[in-house]
């Protein structure tokens, strides 16, 4: 009961705060975080990969999906959500498709950002973030993905 009463704080204080939405720009002050790789093969940033070379098969995984987790936490989830559960501010990245299809979405939005009507809704995440450490986040997003589980 005591979970469910500090739940229900959180969430009026979350909803008292939308109120205030229109001193807050689309993506907010928000500084992206490095991210620690260290355990993952460089893959450089001159020329990006089209698909995540972090697949399950590959004998690093376990480490990108660990720092994947950790820098999802860091860097995306303040609007795509704690687990990747969306709460409607961005969209709920459990729903990517798995594999090459997912992974072009997934890379195209990470270097492109997203900008409706001058407004930086995601910023450019590569210029922030090296390729291990996106293509770690896309490892990690398919272990809770709608889709494997």
């Amino acid at each position: 009961m005591k979970n469910v009463a500090n739940l229900l704080g959180v969430l009026t204080v979350a909803t008292a705060s939308l109120g205030f939405s229109g001193m807050v720009s689309a993506h907010g002050d928000v500084v992206p975080q490095s991210v620690d790789t260290k355990g993952l093969t460089p893959l450089g940033n001159e020329t990006w990969l089209e698909e995540n070379p972090y697949h399950k098969e590959h004998p690093e995984y376990e480490v990108a999906v660990r720092i994947g987790a950790s820098a999802y936490n860091q860097n995306c989830a303040r609007c795509h959500g704690l687990e990747a559960i969306s709460g409607g501010i961005a969209p709920d990245l459990r729903e990517l498709e798995n594999g090459f299809v997912g992974d072009e979405w997934f890379i195209y939005r990470v270097r492109e950002g997203a900008v409706r009507d001058g407004r930086v809704y995601m910023p450019r995440m590569a210029d922030h973030m090296d390729q291990e450490a996106v293509w770690a986040i896309r490892a990690w997003l398919e272990t809770v993905s709608l889709e494997s589980n």
